[in-house]
C-alpha cells in the first residue's frame, strides 16, 4: 500500500496545482495507523497563507454521519428505538403529516421531509441558517411533506436537523453536549466539534467561491449553522475525520458493536447516479470494494470521506473551494491502492520512475506492485486509460499495454545523467520528454528554435521526482 499512497500523495499535490484549489488537506488511515496525512496550497488564496495539516475545515454534511451515529448508539442503549415515530420524541409534530415518520425513515432519508425548507438562501450568506423556531415553523409546514415516506430517497438537510432534536430529547442533554462527549471525546478528535468556534477563528481554512462565474476566487466568511449543526454544522480535519471514520471499522468497539455499524453501513436507498445511502451513511462499489462514508458541502469548502469498513482503510479529502473535487480524489485513492496490490517492484524501476513534462503536457512513470506505468496526473482518474511498461534493458521500456491510439508496442529510450538521473527520454510518437523540474519555457515555441522539450540534451543533473 505504501506505494500507492506515496504517489496519491504526490498526484494530489498536482491536481491542487493543475485545477487552481487553493488548497487541499489530505489523510489516508489503514488500520491504527495514519498513512499519510498532508496539505497543499494555501489555506488563503488573497494572504497566501500556507494550508497545514492543522487547519480546520468545515466538514458539512460529515454532521449527517456523527447524527446517525449518536442516534445509533441511542437505540444500542435502550433510550429509544429505530422505529419510534418522531413525534414520540418532538411533541409539536403530533397531529401533522409528519407524525408517524419513524426515526429509521428519517435516517435513510425516506421520510420525503423538504430539503432545506422554501427559503434556501442561507447557503449563499443571503440569509442566516435557521434557529430553532424556524426549524419548527418548517417542519409543521404544510409544505414540509413533499413525498410520502418511502415513495424514493429524498436528501434532507431538515430532516437531519430534526433528528438532532431527537438525540436531545432521548439523551436529556443538548445535541452538541451528546456528540463532543460521546463520539469526539470518546476517539480524541482535538480538532472537530460540531459547531462553528468563534474561539477557533483564526485556524479555519478561509473558503473560496468559484471559477465558474468569475476569473478569480472571492473569500466567503464562515458562518454559525445554528439549528441545523446536526445536519451541517461540523468541522474537523483530514486526520481528524479518518480516524473517526476508523471508529466505523468492523471489530472497533468504540463507538458501537459490529451488528449495529452493520445496519447504518447496509444499503438502503437507491441513489441517482449508483450509489446507495444507509443510515447516514453513502455506500458505493469501487472495484471489489464497498465503501461507505460522506461527503459535505458547505459555502466555500467541498468535503469527502470514504471508508473501507471491512478491510479498514479510510481517506479523507478537504478542499476550500466551493467547487473542489474532493469526492473524485478520495475515490482515486482507493484505485490506486487496488492496482498497486502488493509493494513488489523490479529493482531497476526506481531509475525510470519520475514526473516529466513535453508541448502536450506531463506524464508521471510510477512503479506499482509489480508493474511500471504510464500515467497522466491532468485526468481526474489516475488509473483510466494506463499505459503498461516493461524495463528491456538499463536504459529503455518497452510500451505492452495502452489506450487508443498511442505507441503500443514502441521503446521509450531514456538519456541518463552520471549521477543515475534522467536528462530526458524519446517517448510516445518519439517525442523529447523531461524531467518537470528543469522545465524553463521560451517565450514563444517557434519552428527549428531548440527548447526545453525538443532542442539538443539539456545536460541538466537535477532529479526527476515527481513534483
Amino acid at each position: 500500500m505504501k506505494q500507492a499512497i506515496d504517489y496519491f500523495d504526490q498526484w494530489v499535490a498536482f491536481r491542487q496545482r493543475y485545477l487552481r484549489i487553493p488548497g487541499v488537506q489530505v489523510a489516508v488511515q489503514s488500520g491504527d495507523d495514519l498513512l499519510l496525512s498532508a496539505a497543499y496550497g494555501d489555506a488563503d488564496s488573497a494572504s497566501r497563507t500556507a494550508l497545514t495539516t492543522e487547519h480546520l475545515f468545515r466538514v458539512a454534511s460529515h454532521s449527517k454521519t456523527f447524527t446517525a451515529t449518536a442516534i445509533v448508539q441511542l437505540a444500542e442503549t435502550g433510550a429509544l428505538r429505530l422505529d419510534d415515530a418522531a413525534s414520540v420524541w418532538v411533541d409539536y409534530l403530533a397531529d401533522t403529516t409528519l407524525a408517524d415518520v419513524t426515526i429509521r425513515e428519517l435516517l435513510a432519508h425516506q421520510s420525503g421531509i423538504i430539503r432545506d425548507g422554501r427559503e434556501g438562501d442561507f447557503w449563499q450568506l443571503g440569509r442566516p441558517f435557521l434557529d430553532e423556531t424556524q426549524l419548527r415553523d418548517t417542519l409543521l409546514d404544510s409544505s414540509a411533506a413533499v413525498l410520502t415516506p418511502n415513495e424514493r430517497f429524498k436528501y434532507s438537510n431538515i430532516t437531519y436537523s430534526l433528528l438532532g432534536v431527537i438525540v436531545a430529547a432521548a439523551s436529556g442533554m443538548p445535541y452538541s453536549q451528546y456528540v463532543t462527549e460521546r463520539i469526539v471525546n470518546r476517539l480524541g478528535l482535538v480538532n472537530t466539534g460540531p459547531e462553528l468556534d468563534q474561539k477557533r477563528l483564526g485556524e479555519y481554512a478561509t473558503g473560496h467561491s468559484s471559477l465558474a462565474y468569475a476569473d478569480h476566487r472571492i473569500p466567503i466568511e464562515h458562518v454559525d449553522t445554528r439549528a441545523m449543526s446536526a445536519a451541517t454544522g461540523f468541522y474537523s480535519t483530514a486526520s481528524d475525520l479518518v480516524k473517526y471514520f476508523a471508529g466505523h471499522f468492523l471489530g472497533n468497539q468504540v463507538l458501537l458493536p459490529d451488528r449495529w455499524k452493520r445496519q447504518m453501513q447496509q444499503p438502503i436507498s437507491d441513489v441517482i447516479g449508483g450509489d446507495s445511502y444507509g443510515l447516514g451513511m453513502n455506500v458505493r462499489t469501487v472495484g471489489d470494494r464497498q465503501l461507505v462514508g460522506h461527503g459535505g458541502g458547505y459555502p466555500g469548502h467541498i468535503t469527502a470521506s470514504i471508508a473501507d469498513a471491512e478491510a479498514a482503510v479510510a481517506v479523507t479529502v478537504l478542499t476550500n473551494a466551493i467547487d473542489g473535487p474532493a469526492d473524485q480524489l478520495a475515490v482515486a485513492a482507493f484505485k490506486l491502492i487496488d492496482l498497486a496490490g502488493t509493494d513488489v517492484s523490479d529493482d531497476r524501476a526506481p531509475r525510470f520512475t519520475g514526473r516529466y513534462a513535453s508541448l502536450w503536457g506531463v506524464l508521471d512513470i510510477v512503479a506499482l506492485g509489480d508493474k511500471l506505468y504510464a500515467i497522466s496526473p491532468s485526468a481526474p482518474d489516475p488509473t483510466e486509460l494506463l499505459t503498461e511498461l516493461e524495463i528491456v534493458d538499463e536504459k529503455s521500456l518497452r510500451v505492452t499495454k495502452s489506450p487508443g491510439t498511442s505507441s503500443f508496442g514502441e521503446t521509450w529510450v531514456f538519456d541518463f545523467a552520471t549521477d543515475g538521473t534522467v536528462r530526458s527520454f524519446a517517448g510516445g510518437s518519439g517525442m523529447t520528454q523531461v524531467p518537470l523540474a528543469t522545465v524553463q519555457l521560451p517565450d514563444r515555441f517557434e519552428v527549428g528554435v531548440p527548447n526545453t522539450f525538443s532542442g539538443p540534451a539539456i545536460g541538466s543533473e537535477n532529479s526527476s521526482t515527481l513534483s
